[in-house]
């Protein structure tokens, strides 16, 4: 065997009796801190490297003062490795601290601010995550609290609708029980009427459910837009008749749809007494569709004049009826939330802007696979 090998194996067995010791230590000290992983490791380097000269210089018999100068070299090197661990540790420890107390206002609620300072590529990794982690919760709390205000607005809201018609249907029904009613035939009528506007609202308040519970179910079937707009227009029409409002259906292309068409309906029946109702006497609410790069697009056009910039994202919340809407012919504010809702359900997406004069919401569907 050569002198070399010679060599390497006798340092490969001391500085592999060494590197044995420490993995035991590591083994028993997995809980401990960083720092005291890094000294141990430091120290196993330095020990191995110590262990594997002694044993190659005694091999090799060296005399007493070269085998002296050996071990102060190593034992200069294992000093200076020693302090650098224990400045690295430290530095990396603080940086890991600071992380952690960052990280605490997550569970106050607060906003993630990565700590000031240099830091190791996987510390600065992990302080990215916690900001972009951070910044989802912010979005996902702000959606919940704009849904619970709109849920306590919808019930406040529903409560007043529900109480106004009650009451009058309860005078009505005494008056005809006590024979006091002036025109009998007047009052059945007018108790129907609000018999099918609770019923109405009932009918939406259950359809919200589903949408919200995701149990919509769907039965898509193939129709082309232009029988799909014809349908919504003669339904709304009586509607735009008591307000003195003119329907216009232009640009009515007959593009075909994959979508459930009693549901579709109710979305464009419901963006049309939306518009009907909101359009002054003499208004025109113009209805509209067509292909685009994105599908197929509906659009109804109104003229209420526009809505005012900081309500636009709350349009299709549950239960937003507007500034001036709180009386109970402009619906319980379930209507445009429907609309939403069975549109995603179709995967597509409804929007709203405003024009001169007024505003357009937009339902962008996907277009049916030929």
């Amino acid at each position: 065997m050569s002198d070399i090998l010679l060599i390497a194996l006798i340092a490969f067995l001391g500085a592999g009796a060494a590197g044995a010791l420490g993995a035991v230590v590591l083994m028993l000290i997995r809980r401990r801190s960083l720092i005291t992983h890094l000294t141990v490791v430091v120290g196993v380097a330095v020990t191995a490297m110590l262990a594997g000269t002694l044993a190659v210089c005694q091999a090799m018999f060296l005399n007493r003062h070269d085998l002296g100068v050996v071990t102060t070299v190593v034992a200069m090197a294992a000093i200076v490795s020693l302090a650098t661990a224990v400045l690295l540790g430290r530095w990396v420890a603080a940086r890991s601290h600071a992380l952690a107390l960052a990280t605490r206002s997550f569970g106050d609620g607060g906003a993630f601010t990565s700590p000031v300072g240099p830091a190791t590529a996987e510390l600065s990794a992990l302080s990215r995550e916690l900001e972009a982690t951070s910044a989802k919760l912010a979005e996902s709390r702000e959606r919940e609290r704009a849904l619970e205000t709109s849920r306590r607005e919808l019930v406040a809201w529903i409560s007043h609708d529900l109480r106004t018609p009650l009451a009058g249907l309860r005078a009505m029904s005494e008056a005809l029980e006590d024979g006091v009613a002036a025109d009998p035939h007047r009052y059945l009528r007018q108790m129907r009427t609000e018999v099918e506007r609770l019923n109405d609202m009932v009918g939406d308040l259950f359809e919200l459910s589903r949408i919200h519970a995701g149990t919509l179910a769907l039965a898509p079937t193939r129709i082309s837009l232009y029988d799909l707009v014809g349908d919504a227009l003669a339904g709304a029409d009586p509607l735009a008749r008591e307000h003195g409002v003119r329907l216009v259906g232009g640009r009515i292309e007959p593009v075909p749809v994959e979508v459930d068409g009693r549901e579709m309906s109710r979305v464009l029946g419901n963006l049309l007494v939306n518009a009907i109702r909101r359009t002054p006497a003499d208004g025109t609410v113009a209805i509209t569709a067509e292909r685009s790069a994105e599908g197929v697009v509906l659009s109804v056009t109104d003229g209420c004049g526009g809505i005012p910039e900081d309500d636009l994202p709350r349009v299709f919340d549950t239960g937003w009826r507007g500034t001036h809407a709180r009386t109970p012919p402009a619906g319980a504010g379930l209507g445009l939330a429907i609309v939403r809702g069975i549109v995603e359900a179709h995967q597509g997406r409804a929007t709203v802007r405003n024009i001169p004069g007024g505003c357009r919401f937009e339902v962008v569907l996907p277009t049916a696979v030929s």
